[in-house]
């Protein structure tokens, strides 16, 4: 009894703990920037454009006045203390996001336990009487539950992200944080740890928005951004990883016909690449085409955006639900899913078309379990659609 009471106070201490990490984390997203600009813009406004126009501006103004200074630039004394309120910042939104997943974990550690024991897979509220009366098979009650609870989810980030591609960055900031919520406490209701495992997949996506939202911007150029937003992805993810006990063939870590993969994700990306650069007109992260731009651009785009975004979408969200659903319905959210966190470039067209590249490396991932291909194949989509192809294209009359 005492055992119990202890365990008890346990996880309600770790709830509150969980949802002062997410209050928090919001606190960084939607604070006040100064007038630099000192937050990357994800969506369009008026007085902005688009995500891709902001890019090729900031280039263009670095290639054509090599005077340029940096948004802490300033003969006011006062501007190197808004730098360091912005590193705070940063190490607040880092602490804060893994400190809503490492919560989360501890929580769901003792109800896995509990699962085992029980002859019922799902101990759900009231709303599922209805459901259980019915005479069906078990086994398709089950998937129906399944699909049903996975539909949360994915209905509430897309409305989220459909907020941020109409501009109202407010409201989805606060839809993100109750998704994080929801979903950190579902443990409560929800006793399944299927389900757990795939809601902490769900997770990553709206702490991805939430860290890229109160990631501050400290130079001159967007590529350096990037890593300050994907690095922190990278303790979640392994987090996660450690904690569900995936082996590296499980999640696509693989050596297995390594060279024909990588001959082949070049023009592979090549093509997907030009179809994306047509459909946004992409401005260039690097100011010129030398080796130098060019490793630094390969580096952060396969290494950081590539290898970070194909572990949450493939190899751990895919994998949860193929595991729980069908192929072709893990393919299918997943790629709704990465189509709909390209929202922030604010063309439709956008996310209809990553959506369709999200399906083909969804597919690729399906057929190969590699991750080294998809996460080299994404990294030089971005290669070719940053780099290369704004430089190379960019001077034709009809783009």
């Amino acid at each position: 009894m005492q055992k119990l009471i202890s365990s008890c106070k346990k996880q309600k201490t770790l709830d509150i703990l969980i949802i002062i990490s997410v209050l928090t984390l919001a606190l960084l997203a939607i604070s006040p920037q100064d007038a630099s600009g000192s937050s990357l813009e994800l969506y369009p406004s008026s007085d902005t454009g688009t995500f891709s126009e902001q890019i090729h501006a900031e280039n263009l103004s670095e290639t054509e006045d090599s005077g340029a200074t940096t948004p802490y630039e300033s003969s006011n004394p006062f501007s190197k203390i808004g730098q360091y309120i912005d590193i705070l910042y940063t190490v607040g939104g880092i602490g804060a996001a893994v400190l809503i997943l490492i919560g989360y974990l501890h929580i769901t550690s003792e109800s896995h336990e509990a699962a085992k024991k029980t002859k019922k897979d799902f101990i759900l509220p009231k709303i599922w009487k209805t459901v259980e009366s019915e005479e069906v098979d078990e086994e398709k009650l089950k998937i129906k539950k399944l699909r049903i609870l996975t539909a949360a989810p994915v209905l509430a980030i897309i409305l989220a992200e459909l907020l941020i591609y109409s501009g109202r960055m407010g409201a989805a900031v606060w839809i993100h944080i109750g998704i994080v919520i929801a979903l950190s406490l579902s443990d409560i209701f929800l006793k399944s740890p299927e389900i757990h495992r795939i809601y902490q997949a769900f997770m990553l996506l709206p702490v991805l928005r939430l860290i890229n939202l109160s990631m501050p911007v400290f130079f001159e150029t967007t590529l350096y951004t990037f890593v300050f937003v994907y690095s922190p992805l990278a303790i979640p993810v392994v987090v996660i990883i450690l904690h569900q006990r995936d082996s590296l063939e499980q999640i696509g870590i693989t050596m297995k016909h390594f060279v024909p993969y990588m001959l082949i994700s070049i023009p592979l990306s090549f093509l997907l690449g030009l179809g994306e650069y047509f459909t946004i007109r992409s401005g260039y992260l690097i100011p010129d085409l030398t080796f130098e731009n060019l490793l630094k651009l390969t580096i952060v785009m396969v290494f950081f955006v590539g290898l970070i975004e194909e572990l949450i979408f493939r190899s751990i969200l895919q994998s949860r639900l193929e595991k729980a659903l069908s192929v072709w319905e893990a393919l299918l959210i997943t790629s709704i899913m990465f189509g709909m966190m390209h929202s922030g470039y604010g063309t439709f067209q956008e996310i209809l078309y990553t959506g369709f590249v999200g399906f083909i490396m969804g597919l690729a991932f399906y057929k190969t379990k590699s991750l080294p291909f998809v996460a080299v194949l994404h990294g030089f989509v971005n290669v070719f659609l940053f780099g290369i192809l704004p430089h190379q294209l960019g001077i034709l009359p009809f783009t």
